[in-house]
């Protein structure tokens, strides 16, 4: 979910997608396909069809951005609802979130002045998308939830086109700054919905899914991305209620080792901040006052530019 004052590319054929505009009962709805699953993207609060165009390319170029390796949404389906306000806030996008009730909803509540740059720079709707990759966790999985969508937002974007991979890098570490800053405080499956825990929860859940992704890039020969994509073409249901504990679980038996789970154990406790330490020297970034300095040794650089770099197309499955 995105947090309200900040607290709170490639053409289609080459992606694998179709799409269809379509306008039943006076709504604004933008279709999206890619291989064998669905998007339906409905705009209301504006009857403007140049502004109904570009908000459906914005969201479908988001969208299109956190495709896994299959080519694939992870969900068979899913609705997106793009809402025009008035709102006094700076960003583009002043609040978005997942909504899965009967089922599975994102959306998206732009400011009405929000110019197509401003919505393409921005990391809300990546950041929401992400959200359909996981199944619904409850508070106790919420650092799990917020903390994938976190992870993703930015090195997303930059895997897309859509961002530079040093500026991806960048907002990442700030991030965790953030998360830093917020101090100890209740374990992290204990703080739910509480606000004074909300960048402890964002960004400490980040740190676990960069840790994992790089131990599975780094021991197993495999990704996060691809074990995503084995869980969700196998196990997710976008509106059942999972266990945080079986979702670790699941995504062990889809990467065929033992890692979510142990480390989801490590982390669900902690009262702290998570140690960057290990992390950051594998990637080669180093901290120099509010900056950071990335290492131009081959090996790091190399790890750093895999996970920022479009999906090559031989992935796709």
């Amino acid at each position: 979910m995105r947090l309200r004052s900040r607290l709170l590319v490639a053409g289609l054929a080459c992606a694998g997608i179709v799409s269809a505009s379509v306008e039943p009962d006076r709504r604004q709805v933008h279709i999206v396909r890619a291989a064998n699953t669905t998007l339906t993207v409905e705009v209301v609060g504006t009857d403007d069809p140049a502004r109904v165009a570009m908000l459906q390319r914005w969201a479908e170029e988001a969208a299109r951005a956190t495709l896994p390796p299959s080519g694939r949404f992870p969900l068979g389906t899913a609705h997106v609802r793009i809402r025009e306000i008035d709102s006094r806030d700076d960003s583009p996008v002043p609040w978005g979130q997942t909504s899965r009730d009967d089922a599975v909803s994102v959306l998206l509540y732009v400011r009405r002045d929000a110019t197509d740059e401003e919505l393409r720079a921005d990391w809300t709707a990546v950041h929401e998308f992400s959200h359909l990759a996981h199944p619904h966790l409850g508070d106790r999985g919420r650092w799990l939830a917020e903390g994938l969508a976190s992870y993703h937002q930015n090195l997303l974007r930059a895997r897309a086109g859509l961002l530079a991979p040093d500026e991806a890098w960048r907002r990442l570490d700030a991030g965790f700054r953030r998360g830093e800053a917020a101090g100890p405080g209740p374990a992290l499956d204990a703080i739910g919905r509480r606000r004074d825990g909300t960048m402890r929860v964002y960004w400490a859940g980040a740190a676990y899914w960069l840790e994992m992704d790089l131990a599975l890039r780094r021991d197993h020969g495999t990704t996060l991305p691809e074990v995503l994509d084995r869980h969700a073409r196998c196990c997710l249901d976008g509106t059942a209620r999972v266990m945080p504990e079986d979702f670790v679980a699941a995504l062990d038996r889809a990467a065929g080792i033992d890692l979510f789970a142990r480390r989801y154990r490590d982390y669900a406790g902690i009262t702290t901040f998570p140690s960057l330490d290990q992390s950051y020297r594998a990637l080669g970034i180093a901290r120099e006052g509010d900056a950071i300095v990335l290492s131009v040794s081959p090996e790091t650089r190399a790890l750093r530019e895999a996970l920022t770099a479009p999906l090559r197309p031989a992935a796709r499955r």
